[in-house]
This record gives structure tokens, C-alpha cells and sequence, in this order.
């Protein structure tokens, strides 16, 4: 049984939380004492003996390393809508045109107080 997010159904049972027979907790490894599913999970997780890590998180050379940085990269670059050409024309000439009016409100603002400040200071 698959579970989705926000499920009240525990894998073990499929009943939901609370129904007739389904206890949210087994034990584990033979321990006296029934563990949620949350703290089944962090066990296994930490490995409990002090095992040495394996997998995915040993620790791993520095060319295996940067290799798996750049295949992430192409990964998230594949992922990327790029704009079409008409779109990036018209992206293009929004931000030029942007740009051309705020010059010309800026440059005219510059004027305005630069002849103000000759007339007062003369």
C-alpha cells in the first residue's frame, strides 16, 4: 500500500490510526517496548551499531565529487525552459525601453536641479 502525505494509514495494517486493530507501533528487533514509525525510521537511519557508512553518503574522492556537481548541473540545466527567440526579443526590447525612460527621467530630474541650484546660488 502506498501512503500519501497527510495518510492516517500505518504500512503494517492499512487500517487508520485508531480503527479496530491497527496500533500505529511495532517493535523492533525483538525489544520489549513498540517504537512510532518516526523513531523505526531514525534507527534505521543512524544504523544503531556504529556501522560505518555505505552508499550514497560514504565519503568519496574529489574527482568522484566533482563529478557528480557537474552531472547535477546538466541535470538542473536540462530542467530549464529556455524562452523561444520571440520571446527573448520581446523580454530584450522591454528592458531596453525600461532602461531608455528611466535615463531620460534621471537626466531630466539632473537638469531641473541643476538650473534650480544656479538660480538660487547664482
Amino acid at each position: 500500500m502506498t501512503e500519501t502525505t497527510g495518510s492516517t494509514a500505518t504500512p503494517e495494517s492499512g487500517n487508520p490510526e485508531g480503527a479496530e486493530g491497527a496500533d500505529g507501533t511495532t517493535p523492533v528487533d525483538g525489544e520489549d517496548k513498540a517504537l512510532s514509525r518516526r523513531d523505526r525510521k531514525r534507527a534505521k537511519r543512524s544504523g544503531g551499531d556504529g556501522e560505518k557508512k555505505s552508499g550514497k553518503r560514504a565519503k568519496k574522492g574529489v574527482f568522484a565529487r566533482l563529478a557528480l556537481f557537474y552531472r547535477q548541473i546538466i541535470a538542473e540545466l536540462r530542467k530549464v525552459v529556455w524562452p523561444s527567440r520571440s520571446d527573448l526579443i520581446n523580454y530584450t526590447t522591454v528592458v531596453v525601453v525600461f532602461v531608455v525612460v528611466i535615463m531620460g527621467l534621471v537626466a531630466s530630474l539632473d537638469f531641473g536641479f541643476a538650473k534650480l541650484s544656479l538660480w538660487i546660488f547664482g
